[in-house]
């Protein structure tokens, strides 16, 4: 679908705009789009022309957030850290210069077995941020890790690897996340998931969001003036959203979580704006691609990501591909950056010619063809879709015709269609669909065709409630009866926090459900409110 004039006037400049930035040359595009870029002022893309910093200045310890791992492949680990011994301030608390930081990579947490180590400067065109990538390393192995800057030494992570391709693995253990807005509750969710054995984290979208955080921060209620008053804007520029990452990455649970566990990351819509589509803005500024571009460079900046996922300007190439020998393809999606505009708005509505239209897509036609492409070639016993937004059908009535969100895949039922013929074409038995956004727990069966009941089940979908976006929430929201009888395939509802853990084996998977009762406060115990599996060769989810 075309963008709306006023978006698309404008687009190319833009682009051009973002992707050129770092050159600090006030661009010729639109008065306003120039003198937004020139305020964002992007920095130069790996340039070492910093000079370097004397370590003995360092006075503060840098690591006030942490350390990660992510994507783990056979043999290779990337390692993340960020530098900012004062993370409150846009520049961490260091000058522009490049900061050399040491790794170690060891069999054990407590560094006898140390396998690797090495030095990477942390330069101050990405934030300090460093990317660590460890390659010929042993497949289907743990190791420990930490960084060192100056006489400041990190704490420890713990991470993996993924087995080789060819491996016969036997079992698999995700976690999966979504939604973690600050002001809105405790992490105490995480804090479960850090002590929980999983073997990899997938997070699904809404890491942070874009809105401002008052001195209290919110629910979380703090003496006032805890939290500075830097947070108490939107974010739209690369200070913002750097600045923003360091407060959500300050909370000692979400440390505890990516220190424990190696995590595999997607976006949705709040690590920019709320319902972004592509290059089209909640309110339809002509300017958003420079605020887009921000937004992706200091995602980049803030996750344990590979070299190939560094983004270009406004475009940053977040789909990509995993394997857990033949146990598993996991084919991230990114639902956002390709999308049409959803129709009618973004809300819930009945759905309509402008919403039904073939030319409509969520993934983008490379992104759609590609994931088709990889269910083609597939040799993994499960092919898993971690991604953002509701997959399965979900009316939310059982009025004829009931309204449905706009901006899920339910707005987009073309884009839909396609997807399930290409899972049917290629014959792929064991498809699950991974989802956040919604701040509930979903749990649904994929029929190849959401109008007949009878229609043959193609997979599941897991759909992991918030971790403390929405607050509290309830184990039945006001809602349940009717989402439940509207939805037929739908066999579990529950709205509160919490995360899930799907366990895939050779003869079938386990989705476990878990839960904390509230996050306005903390010390929530958790619960694991239903488990339900699916069997190899015959979808559908049944009570554990």
């Amino acid at each position: 679908m075309a963008l709306d004039a006023r978006t698309s006037q404008h687009t190319p400049e833009l682009r051009a705009a973002a992707r050129h930035l770092s050159r600090r040359r006030f661009l010729t595009v639109s008065g306003a789009a120039a003198a937004l870029a020139f305020a964002v002022n992007l920095p130069a893309a790996g340039t070492a022309a910093a000079a370097e910093l004397d370590p003995a200045q360092i006075t503060e310890d840098p690591f006030t957030l942490g350390v990660a791992s992510g994507d783990p492949l056979p043999g290779s680990v990337l390692l993340w850290t960020r530098l900012a011994p004062a993370p409150y301030q846009p520049d961490g608390g260091l000058p522009a210069e490049r900061v050399t930081v040491h790794w170690e990579l060891a069999r054990d947490e407590n560094f006898s077995r140390v396998v690797r180590r090495g030095s990477a400067s942390a330069h101050p065109e990405f934030g300090h941020s460093v990317h660590v990538q460890v390659d010929d390393l042993d497949e289907d192995r743990v190791y420990y890790y930490r960084f060192k800057a100056g006489s400041w030494i990190s704490r420890t992570g713990r991470t993996r690897t993924a087995p080789g391709r060819g491996a016969k693995a036997s079992a698999l253990t995700l976690g999966v996340v979504s939604c973690q807005r600050y002001d809105q509750g405790y992490y105490t969710a995480y804090k479960h998931l850090a002590e929980d054995d999983v073997d990899v984290v997938f997070h699904l979208g809404d890491y942070l969001y874009e809105y401002a955080v008052s001195g209290v921060a919110g629910a979380r209620a703090y003496p006032a003036g805890t939290v500075p008053d830097v947070y108490d804007h939107e974010m739209t520029t690369l200070d913002d959203y750097r600045l923003k990452y360091a407060l959500y990455k300050s909370d000692p649970d979400l440390l505890a979580a990516h220190a424990a566990h190696p995590f595999v990351v997607t976006w949705d819509d709040h690590e920019t704006e709320n319902n972004y589509a592509g290059a089209v803005s909640e309110n339809n500024d002509p300017e958003f691609l420079i605020r887009r571009a921000a937004a992706y460079r200091a995602y980049w900046e803030n996750q344990p990501l590979r070299r190939p996922q560094l983004p270009d300007g406004a475009d940053l190439k977040l789909y990509r591909r995993l394997y857990w020998g033949r146990l598993a393809q996991f084919d991230v999606l990114d639902t956002r950056q390709y999308r049409s505009d959803q129709a009618y708005g973004d809300g819930w509505k009945v759905p309509g010619p402008d919403s039904e239209d073939p030319a409509r897509t969520l993934t983008g036609d490379a992104q759609e063809e590609w994931l088709i492409d990889g269910w083609q070639r597939s040799h993994a016993l499960w092919n898993v879709v971690p991604q953002q937004v509701t997959f399965s059908q979900r009316h939310n009535s059982t009025a004829v015709p009931s309204q449905v969100s706009m901006d899920s895949w339910d707005g987009y039922p073309a884009s839909r269609e396609r997807i399930l013929a290409g899972a049917e074409e290629s014959g792929v038995e064991n498809l699950m669909v991974l989802t956040g956004d919604v701040h509930v727990h979903y749990g649904f069966d994929i029929k190849r065709d959401f109008a007949d009941r009878t229609s043959r089940t193609l997979g599941t979908e897991i759909v992991t409630s918030s971790i403390s976006s929405g607050g509290n929430g309830s184990e039945r929201p006001a809602n349940w009866a009717t989402f439940m009888a509207a939805n037929p395939h739908l066999r579990f509802y529950n709205g509160l926090r919490g995360y899930a853990t799907v366990t895939l084996g050779r003869d079938l998977a386990r989705a476990d459900f878990k839960t904390v009762p509230y996050v306005t406060t903390q010390g929530a115990p958790l619960t694991t409110a239903a488990s339900f599996v699916t069997e190899v060769g015959e979808q559908g989810l049944k009570p554990a």
